[in-house]
């Protein structure tokens, strides 16, 4: 590795580290920064922005916001409540199975914003220690990206593996994902069950009760969306939404099922790729919403879904472009650098994914970033499709705007960030979700199922 190597490494590394400080808009944006030294600084040739991505982001996005628009979201948010209500002494468990799925129905974590109040309230009341199901509940709504099919970081990794020769579908990967993340999650809700004191016995606790203020604050009122009237126009469109999805997945399959002449169906049909179907799909029920569900647009562009999504994309755009431009140039090198490492020890890329991770706070990005970089050593898809867990690594550093927020939600003060930065709520949850589902993750792929993964690679 060259010293001009090094110096431009670091570039990329700070314009990262710079724009994670501010947040939001600025990861993609200072990235900018970064890339404008390499090409103009250094001469570097520009790489390519993952448009295809941003595309299916955008169509994705647009129709979820129109679902929040039309009250759709806030029927789904009452159907979780009622579960957890009904079953309040396994919170600690239910919890995050919630948050995770509404997030592989939506595609989004940011809908955590809704239902966490609410599982700490229900927490609260029944003398749990809300600490056990928010942390891990916080951690399983951003668990649930890679298990979503209409999330950037599975759409992603179906279209670069698919140009990279591994032709992988969108239902394979959910195939892998949604086990090993389920059981990384049962894991970290038991490791989560006992843990810290309970509330009659903790101190701390037992001494903010004391303060008439503080006990009002805690137990003087209640978190609910029971009690919101959900008109038919919104019921009507979380099933146009819950047929999208399943469309794209219908789809999705017809690109695995083989013809009598070795073609796949899709194919055969003469259908366009997935990304191109996923784009239609989802702008068609983003239609439907607004046409027949009043969903009003303005409505949508304002609300939290539409807003986090375009800020994903912003990120994508910016972070995706700097490391391409980065790795691109110095391909040769990376592979005589990496490969001895690749050949003995495929999954260590987990490793640097979640490093990644750490830095850039989104999942997406880190499968648009690193991935290309990853087949370009040589590593198998599905070793690389194993692993796809451990894209999720922002929880280590606690600025993530829904543990943050889950903190606030708290009412009782047992979720924390912690006095040391890194000993807060969510690293016994998140380390133990990731490295489980990550693990199980590669053996469902390189074990139990490696004929079955390896066919799919020309």
């Amino acid at each position: 590795m060259t010293f001009t190597m090094i110096i431009e490494l670091l570039i990329v590394l700070a314009a990262l580290y710079v724009g994670s400080r501010y947040g939001s808009l600025a990861l993609g944006a200072i990235s900018g920064i970064g890339l404008a030294i390499l090409v103009f600084g250094f001469g570097l040739k520009p790489g390519t922005p993952p448009t295809d991505v941003i595309y299916i982001i955008i169509a994705a996005v647009t129709c979820a916001g129109t679902l929040q628009a039309s009250g759709g979201m806030d029927w789904m948010i009452q159907v979780a409540e009622r579960l957890l209500r009904k079953h309040p002494d396994h919170i600690t468990f239910l919890a995050p199975l919630t948050t995770f799925f509404l997030t592989v129905l939506v595609g989004t974590g940011h809908v955590v914003y809704t239902i966490m109040p609410i599982i700490c309230d229900i927490a609260l009341k029944k003398g749990i220690r809300p600490e056990r199901p928010c942390g891990v509940a916080s951690v399983a709504s951003q668990v649930g990206i890679t298990c979503s099919p209409i999330a950037a970081a599975v759409v992603a990794f179906v279209t670069i593996s698919n140009a990279n020769g591994f032709m992988v579908s969108i239902p394979q990967v959910l195939m892998v994902t949604i086990p090993s993340c389920v059981i990384g999650l049962m894991c970290a809700a038991a490791a989560s069950y006992k843990r810290g004191k309970d509330l009659d016995k903790d101190p701390a606790f037992q001494a903010r009760l004391k303060d008439p203020e503080t006990y009002n604050y805690m137990y003087g009122s209640s978190a609910t969306t029971l009690d919101k009237e959900i008109s038919r126009e919104a019921k009507a469109s979380v099933f146009i939404f819950l047929g999208s999805l399943l469309v794209i997945v219908c789809f999705a399959f017809m690109q695995m099922i083989k013809t009598a002449d070795g073609q796949t169906l899709a194919k055969y049909l003469n259908l366009p790729k997935m990304n191109i179907v996923i784009q239609v799909i989802m702008l068609m029920a983003a239609a439907c919403n607004i046409m027949f569900c009043k969903a009003q647009p303005k409505k949508a562009v304002a609300g939290a879904v539409w807003q986090s999504g375009m800020v994903a994309v912003v990120a994508i755009y910016g972070i995706a472009w700097l490391a391409d431009t980065y790795f691109a140039n110095y391909m040769d090198e990376m592979k005589a650098m990496l490969g001895g490492i690749v050949e003995t020890a495929p999954w260590a890329i987990a490793l640097v994914f979640f490093l990644v991770s750490v830095l850039i706070n989104s999942q997406g990005a880190v499968v648009v970033a690193m991935l290309p970089l990853a087949y370009s050593l040589g590593i198998a898809g599905p070793v690389l499709l194993g692993v796809l867990p451990s894209v999720y690594g922002y929880f280590f550093i606690p600025n993530y705007p829904s543990d943050i927020a889950t903190v606030n939600f708290d009412r009782s003060g047992t979720t924390v960030i912690g006095k040391y930065l890194l000993n807060h709520s969510f690293m016994m949850p998140g380390m133990i979700s990731v490295i489980v589902s990550t693990v199980v993750g590669y053996l469902i792929c390189n074990v139990f199922f490696a004929g079955y993964f390896a066919s799919f690679v020309q």
